[in-house]
C-alpha cells in the first residue's frame, strides 16, 4: 500500500478490538516444530486490556537446548501440562475475534494454523483482519537501529516481565501497538507521512508497490538513481530502499502511463 493508504488503513483498524498473540515454540518450522507456550490478549484502544489467557503446552517432543536457553521453558515445565489437542480448542473463540496481531505475525500465525490443522480445523483469518507490529514499527520508527521486541520494550520503558515468554511478549506487543496507533490517531497527516517516507523497505515490498518482479523493480529503482543498502548476508540478505523514494518512482511511472494513454 502507498503511504496515504496505510494511514487510512491503520486509522480504521484502530477503531476495532485487537487479539494479540504470542507463541513460544520448539523451533522455527511449523511443519514439524510445536508450540510450547501460547498467550492471547484481547484489548481495544478505548478500554485497554480486556482479557489475557496464557498456557504452557506439552509439545510431545523434546525441547532443544537452545530453545530452553532462549525461553527458559524446560522439559520438566511442560511434561505434565495438557497437549495442544486439549488447549487450543479453548482459544478458538478468542483467536477468531478482533484484529489478529503479533510482533512478527509471519512467525506466529503459521504455528497457530499448523496446530489447528493437526486438530482437523482450518484457522484462516482475512488479511484485512491481520496486523504485524514489526511492520508497523518499521513504518513509525524508521530511525531505530532495531525493531526487535526486547529492544522496543527498553526504548519505550514498558513495564513487562522477561522477554521470550508468551505472556510478557503479548503484553509488550499490545503496549507497542497502543503507543503507535495512538500516535497515528493524534499526529497530523503531514507529520506521519514524513515519517512513513523514511521507512526502509525490502526489495520485494518495493517491487510489489511498483507492480513488478523484484528483478525488474531493482532495475527501475537503479535507473531512477535511488540509493539502497544491503542488509543481511549472502542469499539471506536483501536490498533496502526508502519508502518515500520508491513512491516517487511509482508516481512518476503513473504519470508516464497516463501521458502515453492519450
Amino acid at each position: 500500500m502507498l503511504s496515504t493508504q496505510l494511514l487510512t488503513h491503520y486509522r480504521q483498524l484502530s477503531q476495532q478490538p485487537f487479539t494479540v498473540v504470542d507463541v513460544e515454540t520448539t523451533g522455527r518450522y511449523p511443519s514439524h516444530d510445536r508450540v510450547i507456550e501460547l498467550s492471547v490478549l484481547r484489548a481495544t484502544l478505548v478500554d485497554g486490556i480486556l482479557q489475557q489467557q496464557t498456557d504452557l503446552v506439552n509439545p510431545q517432543m523434546r525441547i532443544p537446548s537452545n530453545i530452553i536457553q532462549f525461553t527458559g521453558i524446560t522439559q520438566k515445565m511442560v511434561e505434565y501440562v495438557p497437549a495442544a489437542a486439549e488447549i487450543f480448542p479453548s482459544y478458538w473463540p478468542l483467536l477468531n475475534a478482533g484484529v489478529l496481531t503479533a510482533h512478527n505475525l509471519e512467525f506466529d500465525y503459521p504455528f497457530l494454523q499448523a496446530e489447528y490443522d493437526r486438530l482437523g480445523t482450518v484457522f484462516n483469518r482475512p488479511e484485512s483482519q491481520q496486523l504485524c507490529t514489526v511492520q508497523l514499527s518499521r513504518l513509525m520508527l524508521p530511525d531505530l537501529p532495531s525493531r526487535r521486541l526486547p529492544k522496543l520494550v527498553k526504548h519505550f520503558r514498558f513495564n513487562v516481565d522477561t522477554s521470550h515468554r508468551a505472556e510478557a511478549d503479548a503484553l509488550a506487543c499490545w503496549l507497542l501497538l497502543e503507543r503507535l496507533l495512538t500516535e497515528i490517531l493524534n499526529e497530523s497527516d503531514e507529520v506521519l507521512l514524513a515519517r512513513f517516507a523514511k521507512q526502509w523497505m525490502p526489495l520485494k515490498y518495493a517491487a510489489k508497490l511498483l507492480g513488478c518482479s523484484p528483478q525488474e523493480g531493482q532495475i527501475r529503482l537503479n535507473m531512477a538513481g535511488i540509493s539502497s543498502r544491503f542488509v543481511g548476508r549472502g542469499k539471506m540478505g536483501t536490498f533496502m530502499y526508502r519508502r518515500g523514494e520508491v513512491e516517487q518512482v511509482f508516481y512518476e511511472q503513473l504519470g508516464n502511463a497516463q501521458l502515453t494513454s492519450f
